[in-house]
């Protein structure tokens, strides 16, 4: 018995090993869990790219949307733990435990992490022709406009309506209409129709618009000023304490994985993200390259369950009620 147990272990190994030297033998599927076109398609899109570079083989985006990137989540916690299919997912895969009752997927337990990509700060906009110019003459607009003005988001679980509920709990005026949209895109032409008023999002999606001037910046969510958008204040100089907001994404791939892929696709992960074309990208879009640390399955795993111990009771403080 004992014999046999040993000879199927160094099977098992060596299967193991004969696939890890073989992987990858066909093109990944990168599942993106919002709409294209929005903050998190941009970067995983070039990163995609860059990835495949270093693999070998073509690195598929697709989208798969809906209820807060959940869906895809639960796609990618489902799949073959073969290396190929894997998931990138941005600060919800954290806040998720916290906005949903019935997650037929643990952050925690289903997946393995191969690391952090960007870290991607936001900016609060409004539209071009909402009369206040500042935060501090925004705030008194809201104070004197209680009920009647809105603020867009991209729907349950997205960033934007994480800031807006976090912006709108640290003003202490609720009773701003939210306006959930089923991605950031159609949030965004919107919000430059002059349909809704503010929008709190990622400098990925808004830093060309408040370049061109087609909306207004309020403001950064970040506590130093950003390189892409030197002359725009953040919100905590302006007056706004206690209020930071950056987006961290990273990758996801089914448990069970095994090590020598993630490792692999660890390696790739590193070298797309110190690809010059990728780095200038996100340069231009204001997001942040994560350092090698960061870039680490260890490191991914560690902010992941820091981040879930976080968002729990600031969702609850906020009275924001798991559907």
């Amino acid at each position: 018995m004992l014999h046999r147990l040993i000879l199927a272990t160094v099977l098992s190994a060596a299967s193991l090993s004969a696939f890890a030297q073989n992987y990858p033998a066909r093109p990944i599927q990168l599942i993106i869990p919002f709409a294209a076109g929005g903050p998190t398609d941009v970067v995983a899109r070039r990163l995609a790219e860059a990835m495949g570079q270093n693999l070998g083989v073509t690195v598929v985006a697709e989208n798969k949307t809906g209820a807060g990137g959940t869906i895809a989540a639960d796609t990618v916690a489902r799949a073959a733990p073969d290396g190929y299919t894997a998931l990138i997912h941005h600060t919800g895969m954290s806040t998720a435990p916290a906005l949903y009752k019935k997650l037929r997927f643990n952050p925690l337990t289903d997946f393995e992490y191969v690391g952090q990509v960007v870290d991607v700060p936001m900016t609060l906009v409004g539209r071009k022709d909402l009369p206040p110019n500042n935060y501090k003459e925004l705030y008194a607009y809201l104070q004197a406009n209680r009920g009647k003005v809105n603020l867009a988001n991209a729907g349950m679980g997205a960033v934007s309506q994480l800031c807006g509920v976090l912006f709108l709990s640290r003003i202490n005026m609720m009773d701003v209409t939210t306006i959930p949209y089923s991605g950031t895109g159609p949030a965004m032409t919107d919000l430059q129709g002059g349909q809704v008023d503010l929008l709190c999002d990622q400098t990925t999606q808004t830093t060309q618009l408040i370049q061109s001037g087609r909306v207004k910046a309020y403001g950064a969510t970040t506590k130093q000023r950003l390189a892409v958008l030197p002359d725009l204040p953040t919100l905590a100089e302006q007056g706004l304490d206690n209020f930071e907001m950056v987006v961290w994404h990273g990758i996801y791939l089914p448990k069970g994985t095994p090590k020598p892929v993630v490792d692999r696709l660890n390696a790739a992960l590193l070298a797309g993200l110190a690809d010059p074309k990728f780095k200038d990208a996100m340069a231009k879009l204001g997001a942040i390259i994560a350092t090698p640390e960061k870039a680490s399955t260890e490191g991914l795993r560690t902010h992941l369950k820091a981040e879930v111990e976080k968002w729990g009771p600031v969702m609850k403080a906020a009275g924001v009620n798991p559907e």
